[in-house]
């Protein structure tokens, strides 16, 4: 993967900010069921597409080039007559300003998804009842990437969609489905979404909108004040492992941005990386081996 300064310095394209809609890829994979006919497969992956990309999430009118990009990944892992087990994987991504680079945001596998669906059947999110699983789960992800995708434009700027993923899920709970309830292990989406608005979690959103707004979005026209603020940035879930050690919300964010750190300190101004990567190492011991690549 080529560093992040060269490639901020190559890039000449403009890429608008404040994305809200969704332009998202939905892809099912029947692999690993014995199924002799496909079909019903390529059609539920054609009306999910259709479902996410085509509905209307929002109040606000938004043109083409400010649609969040993401993908959902969809495997399939048992099927029978109209019963699905699955798994789905979330990613999403926001442009950084003055480049043509997007940041990973989200990226996360929830193993609790099973559903019922029958081929051709309408998908239709009423945010008043919750008749499907299927439905429901989807249309949860879309607030979550729209609230995160907010989070990272303006401070605390997702809690109108978090809170439309919340209603969400207090509908769910009187559902027999997994993934659901508080009371049914750790990183549900009740805990996922129940975090996002709690106070007790504060310093993630702030370290949401500093890396990204004030930090991504300057490297590319000052690349040492980007960096400074960045390493502030992450210095702020100190504060928070401190009061929620092994907080889900630190997994998430440095399931995405892992890579993209490593890249941003191993090119360019030189900050004080030695401190930074005992930070990365007490807030993200799970990912040492990729902050022993930080090269300065």
């Amino acid at each position: 993967m080529r560093k992040l300064l060269s490639f901020f310095l190559l890039c000449t394209v403009s890429v608008s900010g404040f994305a809200q809609e969704l332009n998202c890829t939905v892809t099912v994979n029947s692999d690993q069921v014995n199924q002799t006919n496909q079909q019903i497969f390529k059609t539920l992956e054609r009306s999910l597409n259709d479902f996410v990309n085509k509905s209307k999430w929002t109040n606000r009118v938004y043109r083409e080039n400010e649609k969040v990009n993401a993908r959902m990944f969809i495997t399939v892992t048992q099927y029978e007559s109209d019963r699905f087990e699955a798994n789905i994987q979330i990613q999403s991504a926001r442009p950084v300003f003055n480049t043509s680079y997007e940041s990973p945001v989200f990226n996360y596998k929830d193993n609790a998804f099973n559903f019922i669906y029958q081929e051709f059947q309408p998908l239709v999110y009423n945010p008043n009842s919750f008749d499907s699983n299927l439905v429901g789960v989807i249309s949860y992800y879309v607030y979550i990437i729209l609230g995160l995708d907010a989070d990272t434009f303006s401070l605390e700027g997702g809690n109108d969609y978090y809170r439309r993923a919340q209603n969400i899920v207090a509908q769910a709970q009187s559902s027999s489905y997994s993934g659901w309830s508080q009371d049914t292990g750790d990183r549900t989406r009740f805990e996922l979404v129940d975090n996002l608005l709690s106070n007790s979690f504060r310093e993630y959103r702030i370290a949401m909108y500093n890396y990204h707004r004030k930090g991504l979005d300057v490297l590319a026209d000052n690349n040492s004040t980007g960096k400074q603020i960045i390493a502030g940035s992450l210095r702020l879930f100190e504060t928070l492992i401190n009061r929620r050690p092994n907080a889900f919300l630190i997994q998430t964010f440095f399931d995405a941005k892992s890579e993209e750190i490593q890249n941003i300190f191993s090119d360019g101004p030189k900050v004080d990386v030695v401190k930074l990567k005992e930070t990365l190492n007490k807030v993200a011991p799970f990912y040492s081996s990729t902050w022993n690549q930080i090269n300065y």
